[in-house]
């Protein structure tokens, strides 16, 4: 005799079989209790991995995303990207949709609307096409967040990088930002690394940065400002 509960093929629940077991002793029944329903364990288990499998190129989508977002070059400094600057805050996913957050140097960046531009046209391009930039301002961005590799991209176009400074370390933004502040007394020259060096103008073509001359080999650079 076999013994099922309703629905086992649905729930996957156990199969009760009984059979008459001639030990010669007792001649009592045996209970033998096995699972049965496994195409539902199997389709639990294919709807488990196709879900894994969605969450892992979802994943990798969203990692290329941030690639390409992050490769974006600064509009008034072409030769660093929004990472090398750390104005990329991060790359997230909303109903379908890549979301792009973004800090910039000061709230009143004259190159944030092309950032914007330049990060919805790239992404558009690898296939990204519902693409949100959203522009954050605390906590404030500063030029401790310039990566090493920016620096040193900085430095091989003949710019003079920032100088560490965190006058507001621990503060959420927005902080005062005077466009006249203090510049450091020493800048090295990027090209010979000469600290007979002097300021000539308190802005250079954006005002990131400000312009300075070498005594030693008479050249220009820019200095990009400590925020």
């Amino acid at each position: 005799m076999v013994t099922r509960g309703s629905g086992d093929s649905v729930t996957g629940g156990p199969e009760m079989v009984t059979r008459g077991v001639g030990d010669g002793v007792t001649g009592g029944p045996e209970m033998v209790t096995r699972g049965v329903g496994d195409g539902g364990a199997d389709g639990l288990k294919a709807a488990r991995e196709t879900d894994e499998l969605e969450r892992a190129r979802e994943a990798e989508k969203l990692e290329a995303a941030r690639e390409i977002a992050g490769a974006v070059p600064d509009p008034e400094l072409p030769m660093v990207t929004l990472a090398d600057l750390g104005i990329l805050r991060r790359v997230t996913a909303e109903d379908g949709r890549v979301v792009v957050t973004i800090t910039p140097t000061y709230s009143g960046c004259p190159a944030l609307l092309e950032m914007a531009h330049d990060l919805r046209y790239r992404l558009a391009r690898a296939g990204f096409a519902d693409v949100i930039v959203r522009t954050e301002l605390a906590p404030a961005w500063s030029s401790d967040q310039i990566t090493s590799e920016g620096r040193a991209k900085l430095h091989a176009a003949g710019l003079a990088p920032p100088h560490p400074s965190r006058p507001n370390a621990g503060r959420r933004g927005p902080v005062p930002l005077p466009l006249t502040m203090a510049l450091p007394q020493f800048v090295a020259c990027p090209r010979c690394g000469s600290l007979d060096t002097e300021r000539t103008a308190a802005f250079g073509p954006t005002a990131c940065t400000a312009l300075f001359r070498c005594g030693t080999c008479r050249e220009p650079f820019e200095y990009v400002k400590d925020i």
